[in-house]
């Protein structure tokens, strides 16, 4: 779990109605070599199945885990940001509680940012070339992707990427808001409009369908599409 020269990795794992893969997904966190010590913060979004007692009892005892439980389901960017409120590492990024992303792409992820070269790490399955469930899923990702950067002179090929990774100073500077899904563009949008570069590096990935478990509907795009043009001609709202 570390490889000796210092740097903390915060995993936040958002997690609601994942009672078949949750544990799976955190026994994976902790058996791959990330390439820095690790600290996993699980955040349960009020699940309603038996994910919060699956949490409870894969992380009694352990150490460098944090828990925290929703009382109520409030969407995955409202538990990210209580996430990022538990941060204790050098650096942060968000893990699904499904089995869709490997976290063993955290070690090339981190590679930049510790050799100084960046502030933000982005994993792209576009530049990995995986494959993808559904080919509307992957168009509206390369849409979204060319309109940010249209919109903001990026140079991304995966916005709606889940592995997004930061410095921890960065990230806590951001003053999220979001509480859906709109919380990706949301944050790659206040990086844009602080100048910050955003580096990629090809990641894994291994698509789940809706019958499997997964929640981003059509809907989620337009959200995605109105908050980047929103942050770009009106600028971010103020913390609440």
């Amino acid at each position: 779990m570390s490889d000796g020269r210092g740097m903390k990795l915060s995993v936040i794992v958002p997690v609601f109605n994942e009672e078949k893969t949750v544990t799976a997904i955190l026994d994976l966190l902790v058996s791959v070599n990330v390439g820095a010590d690790l600290e996993i913060i699980i955040v349960d979004d009020g699940s309603t199945d038996a994910t919060a007692e699956r949490i409870r009892a894969w992380a009694g005892g352990r150490q460098n885990v944090v828990t925290a439980f929703h009382g109520a389901n409030r969407g995955k960017g409202a538990a990210v940001r209580t996430g990022i409120g538990l941060v204790t590492g050098d650096v942060a990024v968000v893990q699904d509680a499904d089995l869709e992303y490997d976290p063993a792409d955290f070690k090339a992820m981190l590679e930049p940012i510790r050799a100084g070269r960046a502030d933000v790490v982005y994993g792209s399955r576009v530049l990995s070339k995986a494959p993808y469930a559904h080919l509307r899923y992957y168009l509206g990702g390369r849409l979204l992707s060319a309109v940010t950067n249209l919109l903001f002179r990026t140079q991304i090929t995966d916005e709606p990427t889940c592995y997004k990774m930061f410095r921890a100073g960065v990230l806590r500077s951001m003053d999220l808001v979001s509480d859906g899904f709109e919380f990706c563009p949301e944050i790659t949008a206040r990086t844009a409009l602080a100048g910050i570069p955003i580096h990629e590096v090809p990641i894994r990935y291994h698509p789940r369908s809706i019958g499997e478990g997964k929640k981003i509907r059509w809907h989620d795009g337009l959200k995605a599409l109105w908050v980047l043009v929103r942050y770009r001609f009106f600028g971010p709202p103020g913390p609440r």
